[in-house]
């Protein structure tokens, strides 16, 4: 199903409304692929959550004459919705989106929950999803990769603003994040995600 073919929804979804509102065309056939997996790796609905409300924050940015930098959208939205970022930061940030013209109370409002992205994808995109065993383990991936990205954002937006203000000497570069994970018992190191992938450490293969 498409976009196009959901003209009545949007009436009756917060997120259909949205989608029309903020001219975010394909993106509900984006999120079904990614939810039910057929891309490949699947992506919780709380990941879509996320996800969505990043679009909304975006455009809206883009609409106000602001051209955001790579991983800036990413890390505003963590500024402005993470419970553990002071409130003198998020005060700090939406000042700043308002003085470049963004209605952060009305966005802020737009934001929607997984529930809200759920109900889309099943009552008006029809789309399924059994879950597995392995689903707790696909969350647990798809949280992993959202905290290396965002942690990835800050560093490379913090190092830019330091460079910027010449209180740092950098050429081009990239930030590189990952997590390892050290087994004590078997003294065998992972990447996260090979961890994830291997189904364990060599401690399950026994003697």
């Amino acid at each position: 199903m498409t976009d196009s073919d959901s003209a009545d929804p949007p009436s009756r979804t917060k997120v259909g409304r949205l989608i029309g509102e903020y001219g975010l065309d394909g993106i509900g056939e984006e999120f079904e692929r990614r939810w039910t997996g057929q891309s490949g790796e699947r992506d919780s609905l709380r990941t879509l959550a996320d996800a969505f409300n990043e679009r909304l924050l975006e455009r809206a940015m883009r609409d106000a004459g602001m051209d955001p930098l790579e991983g800036e959208v990413e890390n505003v939205y963590r500024l402005l919705t993470d419970e553990d970022v002071s409130r003198g930061v998020e005060t700090e940030v939406t000042a700043r989106l308002e003085g470049e013209g963004v209605d952060v109370e009305r966005l802020m409002t737009d934001f929607v929950t997984y529930q809200a992205i759920r109900t889309f994808l099943k009552d008006v995109r029809g789309a399924e999803y059994e879950a597995d065993d392995g689903d707790s383990v696909e969350r647990a991936r798809s949280s992993f990769a959202r905290l290396v990205g965002r942690t990835t954002a800050v560093v490379e937006q913090k190092l830019t603003q330091l460079r910027s203000s010449d209180e740092l000497t950098l050429g081009s570069f990239r930030v590189r994040t990952a997590i390892t994970v050290y087994c004590e018992d078997c003294e065998t190191q992972y990447e996260v995600d090979a961890l994830l992938n291997a189904g364990g450490c060599e401690c399950e293969s026994g003697d």
